[in-house]
């Protein structure tokens, strides 16, 4: 009697990791869009939180001059998060308008509405952006 298998056993084998693979792949592939969108949202709320902080603690003559890279090198933020970016408008009256832009074309906008960002505009494929008003007290 010979050893080994048969080209039919061979081919069930196969058959079976072909199946698994197509019912795990695409589960694999939406945890990993709604890893990416969760973390995107969490970048709008610290920066978001990071700027408000600096706003209200450092109390800046200019505060359209602030950017990101000011907010981690005052120890605001703990990193510069990838494809976003920070723009101060406004001082009418003592009240800013800040847009928080993500620029990455890489998530899907409802995914990261669905994660707590219900205030963002723009959609998939676009840049979101996330703006919010602040008012000078001092």
């Amino acid at each position: 009697m010979r050893k080994g298998f048969t080209l039919v056993e061979l081919l069930i084998v196969l058959a079976v990791i072909a199946a698994l693979m197509a019912v795990a792949t695409p589960l694999a592939l939406n945890a990993v869009k709604n890893a990416k969108a969760s973390q995107v949202a969490q970048n709008f709320r610290n920066i978001k939180a990071a700027f408000e902080n600096y706003f209200n603690t450092e109390k800046p003559a200019t505060p359209t001059e602030v950017n990101i890279t000011e907010l981690k090198n005052k120890g605001y933020l703990s990193n510069e998060p990838a494809n976003f970016t920070l723009a101060v408008t406004g001082g009418t009256g003592g009240t800013y308008n800040v847009t928080i832009t993500y620029t990455g074309k890489d998530v899907d906008a409802d995914k990261v509405r669905e994660n707590g960002m219900k205030e963002i505009t723009g959609n998939t494929g676009e840049d979101l952006k996330l703006t919010f008003s602040v008012q000078k007290w001092w």
